[in-house]
C-alpha cells in the first residue's frame, strides 16, 4: 500500500509523464530559460503562505525543516544572492509536497510542477513573454487551451480607493472574486461608500468576456493606478496578438500578484492546467512566471491502455547495441523469437548488423 495522496504509475503513463516534462523543459530551454534544481528540503518558515500544510521534519540537531511545497518561494529565497543586475530566465520541475490533501490537485499530497520565472524585467513586453510561453506550452503538448486573463491589481485599486473597512474590503473581494453580485450588494448596504466607488464595484463581477471588456472597464470611474493597469494590460494583449479570455473581476490575491494574472482551462476538464502572472515586489523586484500540473496535464492527454510494442527485436547484443540508436529494441529472451514478434506485433527481426522483417 502507498500512503494516501501518492501515486505510482506503470507503463505507458509513466513514459508520458516523462514525455511531458521533458517536451516542456525543451520548450523553456529554446526560449531562453535555463534549469535550476532545487532542494526537496527547506528550513521550516512560519511566514511561507504554505506552512500550515507542509510536511515537518525534525533534522538531529533540532531544526525543523519542511518538505517542498511551492517552488516559486523557494526559488526567489535562494537567488536573492546570486542574481545580478539585468534579466534572468529560469525554469524548474520537480515534484511538491503537501500534508493537507488539495481537491484542487485531485486530492494529492505528492504532485508535480513544470514551470519558469522571469525576473529583472516588467512592462507589458515582459507580460507578453510570459504569457506567449503559456500558449507555446499548450501547443507542445497539443492541448487545446483557453488562456483566461485577470488583473488583481485593478481590484485591490479600486477596492483601496473605495474607503472600506479592511474586513470589509477582503469580504468585498472574495464576493467580487466569486462573482456573488448580491452578497456584494449587501456588503455596500452595510457598508456605504461615494457612489463612483459603488459603481465601480459593482461592475466588476460582469467584467467578464473578449476584448469589449476593456472597453466596460476604461468608462467606469477608477482611480488613476487602476486606469494605468488597465492600459499597460491593453498594451500587453496588443503585442501578444492571441485572442484570451478577460475575468477582470479575479481577484485572487491582489495583494501578492502586482500585475496580470492568469490562468488556461481546456473544454471538459474543470480545472487549471496552468497557472501564474506578474509579483513585483512581493518576493523580487521584478519577477513573473507560471506554473503546468503535470497530473492535471496527464488526465487530459489520458495515456494510451498499452505499451506500443517496439521496433526491432534483437536476437544478440551486437544487434541490440547497433539498432537501438535509431529505433526503439528489445533484446529477446526465450525460445521462439517469431512467434513472440508476432504475438507482440514487432515488425522487425535483428542479428548482428542484419536487420529484416517479419511476415
Amino acid at each position: 500500500m502507498i500512503p494516501e495522496g501518492t501515486r505510482f504509475l506503470l507503463p505507458p503513463e509513466a513514459r508520458l509523464k516523462a514525455e511531458v516534462v521533458g517536451r516542456l523543459q525543451d520548450l523553456f530551454r529554446r526560449y531562453g530559460y535555463e534549469p535550476v534544481e532545487l532542494p526537496a528540503l527547506e528550513a521550516y518558515d512560519p511566514a511561507h503562505p504554505l506552512a500550515a500544510r507542509a510536511f515537518k521534519l525534525v533534522d538531529k540537531t533540532g531544526e525543523v525543516l519542511s518538505l517542498r511545497s511551492e517552488f516559486t518561494t523557494l526559488l526567489a529565497k535562494l537567488l536573492r544572492a546570486h542574481l545580478r543586475e539585468g534579466v534572468h530566465r529560469f525554469q524548474y520541475a520537480g515534484a511538491l509536497w503537501l500534508r493537507e490533501a488539495d481537491a484542487e490537485l485531485g486530492r494529492l499530497r505528492e504532485y508535480t510542477q513544470v514551470g519558469l520565472e522571469l525576473l529583472g524585467a516588467t512592462g507589458p513586453l515582459a507580460d507578453a513573454e510570459v504569457l506567449e510561453l503559456a500558449f507555446a506550452a499548450l501547443e507542445a503538448l497539443g492541448v487545446e487551451g483557453v488562456v483566461e486573463v485577470g488583473l488583481p491589481s485593478l481590484v485591490g485599486e479600486v477596492l483601496g480607493a473605495s474607503g472600506l473597512p479592511q474586513a470589509a474590503q477582503k469580504a468585498a473581494q472574495r464576493a467580487i472574486h466569486r462573482k456573488n453580485l448580491p452578497e456584494l450588494k449587501a456588503l455596500l448596504a452595510q457598508n456605504p461608500v461615494p457612489e463612483e466607488a459603488r459603481r465601480a464595484l459593482l461592475a466588476l463581477p460582469d467584467l467578464y468576456g473578449g476584448e469589449e471588456v476593456l472597453r466596460e472597464a476604461e468608462a467606469l470611474p477608477l482611480p488613476p493606478r487602476a486606469r494605468a493597469a488597465l492600459r499597460g494590460l491593453e498594451e500587453t494583449l496588443g503585442l501578444l496578438g492571441r485572442p484570451v479570455l478577460l475575468d477582470l473581476g479575479m481577484a485572487r490575491r491582489y495583494e501578492y500578484y502586482s500585475g496580470i494574472f492568469f490562468r488556461a482551462y481546456t473544454p471538459g476538464f474543470g480545472l487549471p492546467l496552468l497557472g501564474g502572472g506578474r509579483y513585483d515586489g512581493a518576493l523580487l523586484p521584478q519577477a513573473a512566471g507560471f506554473a503546468l500540473g503535470v497530473e492535471r496535464l496527464l488526465e487530459v492527454l489520458k495515456p494510451p491502455k498499452e505499451e506500443a510494442a517496439p521496433e526491432v527485436l534483437a536476437l544478440d547484443l551486437a544487434a541490440l547495441r547497433r539498432f537501438a540508436q535509431e529505433k526503439r529494441t528489445e533484446l529477446f529472451h526465450g525460445e521462439d523469437p517469431l512467434a513472440y514478434a508476432r504475438a507482440r506485433g514487432i515488425p522487425f527481426l535483428a542479428r548482428g548488423e542484419e536487420l529484416w522483417r517479419v511476415e
